[in-house]
């Protein structure tokens, strides 16, 4: 079974963050660094992957997306930096 994911990109470290939800996170984070993904990726240039974890369903990975865009920027950036205290791009990492 295909997991869906929860993720988050930043413009640089500690910078403008974005959260989304997706089934193919290699290529939804492609779209958003070559200018296809969301209006405002593209406006603020945010396109580096910070954070993403899967999930089983896509009704879950929306969840964890709305509650993560519902919390206080300091909570993302902790949660950014408990796993990538560095604000690396991921997005090498995936298995494209």
């Amino acid at each position: 079974m295909k997991p869906f994911y929860t993720y988050m990109l930043a413009s640089q470290k500690n910078g403008t963050l974005y959260t989304g939800h997706t089934d193919d996170i290699s290529g939804r984070v492609w779209a958003h660094k070559n200018g296809l993904g969301s209006i405002f990726t593209r406006k603020y240039g945010v396109t580096r992957l910070v954070w993403y974890e899967p999930h089983a369903t896509r009704d879950a990975a929306k969840t964890r997306e709305y509650q993560i865009k519902k919390w206080k920027r300091v909570w993302k950036i902790e949660l950014i930096e408990a796993s990538n205290p560095e604000w690396l791009d991921l997005y090498m990492k995936l298995n494209h």
